[in-house]
């Protein structure tokens, strides 16, 4: 199992404590660090401070220098596709070609609103995320000159430089050009699986038990043989909330500082009960359980949804007893 952080920055997180979070993380060896790309706040209190993903994630990459960096997910409506290829390349140059990418349809039609954002039914949105990845394998992996004529994104004589970071281990493209590794996910939709077969290096499943990843991971690689895609060359992840402590006590404190996180939409020890078949919660021995389980899942990576990241003994903590 490979392990990545992810975080929730819309909870009021500023840009240096992000710093100090994702140094962390990398200090005690998690491969990868993801966080939410939203601009309003949320769980817990409204009007919070809030910061763009990608300007975030612009700075981490100067003061960062092995962990790989992502979002998880970035939404289709909040960047027309070639102004975002453009910023995902310059953050990967910025890196040296430490950026991985998640894209997904979007979902918080009330943060949308509130900023004059686009927000069109679902069906338009997957339609564009479709299209989105198109364009990505395009502009990033076609010659000058390459053209795109969807319903939602069209594209003409295009002239992309410089393309994304030739890393060694990086997916590439039939030209021989690399790219980040992208991902999408959620739920497992079987239209969002047969998007995944088609463009993305990795699958992940989020709000899920180990025995519906099972299920849903089945489904993804049947998605994989309809097109004639070799199951084996999609990445499997999961999404999963975490809380541990290394005794009751300590568990007992943090689950007090995620109940204050996560204020009115959250309640007792009934909340945390609800939550237990489908995250990592507990004292060493029942996190581990949990982590085994996924992976008896056919996960391959998980990334742990930490939603008190200031915490940072947590950070210590699960690197020490998961990894």
């Amino acid at each position: 199992m490979r392990f990545a952080l992810m975080i929730e920055p819309q909870q009021g997180l500023t840009y240096a404590e992000q710093l100090a979070i994702v140094q962390r993380a990398e200090s005690v060896g998690f491969e990868s660090f993801f966080r939410s790309d939203h601009y309003q706040s949320f769980p817990g209190p409204e009007g919070e401070p809030t910061t763009d993903a990608w300007a975030v994630l612009a700075g981490l990459a100067r003061e960062t220098t092995r962990i790989t960096l992502g979002t998880l997910v970035s939404p289709v409506t909040f960047r027309p596709v070639g102004n975002l290829a453009k910023v995902v390349t310059t953050v990967d140059e910025m890196s040296g070609g430490r950026v991985e990418f998640g894209l997904g349809a979007g979902w918080n039609e009330p943060e949308h609103r509130q900023l004059g954002l686009p927000f069109p039914p679902i069906g338009e949105r997957a339609d564009l995320m479709e299209e989105q990845f198109a364009a990505l394998h395009g502009l990033w992996g076609e010659a000058d000159g390459w053209s795109f004529s969807g319903r939602r994104v069209k594209i003409e004589d295009a002239s992309f430089h410089p393309k994304p970071v030739a890393r060694t281990g990086r997916p590439a493209f039939p030209s021989g050009a690399a790219r980040p590794r992208l991902l999408t996910g959620g739920e497992g939709s079987p239209r969002s699986m047969r998007i995944a077969a088609r463009y993305v290096d990795e699958f992940n499943l989020s709000s899920s038990s180990p025995d519906t990843a099972r299920t849903k991971f089945a489904e993804l690689r049947a998605a994989c043989d309809a097109i004639g895609r070799d199951p084996a060359t999609m990445g499997r992840s999961v999404m999963a909330g975490v809380l541990i402590g290394r005794d009751a006590a300590e568990l007992d404190r943090r689950k007090d500082a995620m109940l204050a996180a996560f204020g009115s939409d959250a309640g007792g020890e009934d909340w945390f009960s609800a939550r237990e078949p489908r995250w990592v919660l507990g004292t060493p021995d029942k996190a581990r359980a949990m982590v085994a389980r996924f992976a008896e899942a056919s996960a391959e990576r998980i990334m742990l949804q930490d939603f008190i990241p200031r915490d940072l003994e947590m950070i210590d903590l699960m690197a020490e007893v998961l990894f």
